[in-house]
């Protein structure tokens, strides 16, 4: 099929952008970086914009930068960015290897990690780094500029809290401490597919003892998000084959499945508890 017919606008500057988008929010209007998941869905007619602002000719959008203990990633970094390490400490070998589990190399090629946020797919990789690391993004309009937590930009299937008028300008990762452990597993049904399951977990031991635990889940439920029933098991514990089993009966115990033609409830449910499980038992 053919997209629905549209009026493409070319900005030359994110000033540009901006005040496209406060003039056309009206009419449904889109930003357009990678369009990797905006353009199929115009081409099956599921999205039927009036507008697109493509902002790939605005110069200057594509940079990752550190500062103290943030990454700050602009609109235009593509997700095959991240293919080697661009970060120092677990970081950033943590985002080389969620980078490899994102569709298929012509997409990661074009897709952007601020797309996948304001897209806001549940089974986005992205978004679940997003959710479990705790990051922020940037928000703007002609009317100003707030910042988004992860936990409240997300807001359910493809559905965020940002206003139509509103553009993501920047993401804000935290950075994990340079003794930080990490573990991400993932199902698919084949590789390149969309995520069916799929957990992330990070920690540091104090002690012998784990402290400072994340764990999230993606791709189950209709956001990624935090599992606090799960971290409140890790902490103050002696890594174990045990721990971790019961963890991660917590997690499956504590979602609320997605029912769908790829998996129903009780699916789900066991994916989970095998992604947490593996993901955990696969720590680096």
């Amino acid at each position: 099929m053919k997209s629905a017919r549209f009026k493409r606008h070319a900005p030359a500057s994110l000033e540009e952008a901006i005040s496209l988008l406060g003039e056309l929010h009206e009419e449904d209007c889109r930003i357009m970086a990678g369009g990797q998941s905006l353009v199929p869905m115009m081409a099956f007619r599921m999205a039927r914009p009036d507008h697109l602002i493509d902002i790939n000719e605005i110069g200057n959008l594509a940079n990752l930068n550190v500062a103290g203990d943030t990454l700050t990633i602009d609109p235009l970094v593509r997700h095959a960015r991240f293919n080697r390490i661009t970060t120092p400490g677990p970081t950033g070998a943590l985002l080389a290897r969620v980078m490899h589990h994102i569709a298929h190399f012509p997409i990661r090629t074009r897709g952007t990690f601020c797309g996948s946020l304001a897209h806001a797919d549940p089974a986005s990789e992205w978004c679940l780094v997003a959710a479990t690391l705790g990051a922020a993004v940037q928000a703007r309009s002609s009317r100003g500029a707030r910042t988004i937590a992860a936990e409240d930009l997300f807001e359910g299937i493809m559905t965020t809290s940002l206003l139509s008028d509103e553009m993501i300008v920047s993401a804000h990762l935290p950075l994990l401490p340079s003794d930080a452990k990490w573990g991400f597993y993932e199902f698919s049904r084949r590789p390149g597919d969309y995520a069916i399951a799929m957990a992330l977990v990070s920690y540091t031991i104090r002690d012998g003892l784990i402290a400072e635990a994340r764990l999230g889940v993606g791709g189950a439920e209709d956001r990624p998000r935090r599992i606090s029933e799960a971290e409140r098991l890790l902490i103050g514990q002696q890594p174990s084959s045990e721990l971790f089993a019961s963890v991660a009966d917590a997690a499956g115990d504590a979602i609320e499945p997605m029912e769908d033609i790829q998996a129903d409830e009780s699916y789900r449910r066991d994916l989970v508890r095998v992604a947490v499980r593996r993901a955990l038992e696969t720590v680096e």
